[in-house]
């Protein structure tokens, strides 16, 4: 054993009480650390699965129609040019193959899918029901949004008549898997499908409108003949989805809106927990680093007499100054083992305290190797750190005056 390693360990065992105490108030605060992060962890990755767990990472569109002046001129006056935004159609992306293997080859898109999007009416009886009409191929947008494991009756088939409904729209028109309902488009166009399944994404409003049917069925509902309306997008790393975006409407000049765009007010959300978070550990961090600075400046003052007979008897400076950076390594270690056993504790508790119908956990924890080792390589360089002024007093004492005034 290394000679510095060994002193530390015996000044540390010499003062067991005052080891103990600031071992409880480092794993008091790696607990509070790790029980944080594991908390607003899941909280977050629990929002994005649910606000992502039914809409592409990125969705491609045509572009806008232009502005327009409409301003008419007058003979012998200036008229300042009026402009208006023209009422936004249904437009299908042109040339969509080329592009979907366009896209495809990104390297950060993962998954692509066309598809058709529009409203339309779904009509049984006098029900009558405004929907959102979403023709897909199942083959394909299984990779953007997994619909199967959502049907909670029938199943996903989306192929010739075959539709799949929200279990809120089914039951406002009072139909269930088997039953034929007629949909119509603004346009006048209508067909008759067949309920296949029903589906729940356990969002209300979703639904009450979607409905899914084939991709050419949609094609022919909305009068896009061979034409897409969207093209969705799964990307490899979901906070890069703004990046991907852009560098879409650079490439092909279609329009391309990121999940993040989309939902802005979540993702502020999600920054400002991380911003909370971040400044709680920091005066947790801070507060460890004090405790750890003040045992060691106290062990110093206590073993003032025996530093100063290791110098007599040749021990050098840096040894002296690594013995109190050994000391705070040690405290640090082993007090983020401490708190890692009481944060991920209390973590499971509090988990367990409040439960989903579906029993899923109301405040999940996300707790991992990664969090662990985070707050180990925090905890030991906070020691480190905390160590370093204890360890240059401690060093710059005199032999002589301490061994003679102790």
């Amino acid at each position: 054993m290394p000679f510095e390693v060994f002193v530390a360990l015996r000044f540390l065992k010499e003062g067991r009480t005052q080891t103990y105490l600031i071992l409880s108030g480092i794993g008091v605060g790696v607990g509070v650390i790790v029980f944080l992060s594991a908390l607003i962890g899941g909280l977050q990755k629990s929002l994005i699965e649910r606000t992502l767990g039914t809409q592409a990472h990125v969705v491609v569109r045509a572009p806008e129609d232009v502005v327009r002046s409409v301003a008419e001129p007058q003979a012998g006056l200036a008229v300042a040019p009026r402009l208006e935004k023209p009422a936004q159609r249904l437009r299908s992306i042109v040339g969509w193959p080329q592009t979907l293997d366009l896209l495809r080859a990104l390297p950060d898109v993962r998954a692509a899918a066309p598809t058709v999007s529009g409203a339309a009416f779904a009509l049984r009886g006098l029900a009558n029901r405004s929907v959102a009409l979403r023709g897909v191929e199942p083959s394909s947008y299984r990779q953007i949004i997994d619909m199967a494991p959502r049907v909670i009756a029938g199943e996903f088939r989306v192929d010739g008549t075959n539709a799949v409904l929200g279990h809120e729209l089914a039951s406002d028109l009072g139909v269930s898997v088997g039953d034929k309902v007629r949909i119509e488009t603004p346009a006048g166009r209508s067909e008759v499908i067949l309920v296949a399944g029903i589906f729940d994404v356990g969002i209300k409003d979703l639904n009450e409108r979607w409905v899914f049917v084939s991709l050419r069925a949609a094609q022919t509902l909305l009068d896009l003949a061979g034409g897409i309306s969207t093209i969705e997008l799964k990307v490899d790393e979901i906070f890069a989805a703004e990046r991907v975006a852009g560098e879409i409407t650079a490439r092909t000049g279609l329009q391309a809106d990121s999940w993040m765009k989309l939902n802005q007010q979540l993702l502020v959300g999600l920054r400002s927990q991380s911003a909370s978070s971040w400044m709680i550990q920091f005066f947790v961090v801070v507060a460890v680093a004090l405790g750890i600075a003040s045992v060691l400046v106290v062990s110093v003052v206590q073993k003032s007499r025996e530093i100063g007979i290791l110098k007599a008897m040749g021990t050098r400076t840096g040894q002296i100054v690594r013995i109190f950076l050994v000391q705070g390594a040690v405290l640090g270690l082993a007090g983020s083992l401490v708190g890692i056993a009481i944060g991920t504790g209390l973590s499971y508790f509090f988990a367990s305290l409040a439960t989903n119908p579906d029993g899923t956990a109301t405040f999940p924890v996300n707790v991992s190797a990664g969090l662990f080792l985070g707050a180990t390589a925090v905890a030991t360089i906070t020691g480190l750190v905390a160590a370093v002024a204890p360890a240059r007093r401690a060093a710059s004492l005199d032999p002589a005056d301490v061994i003679r005034y102790g």
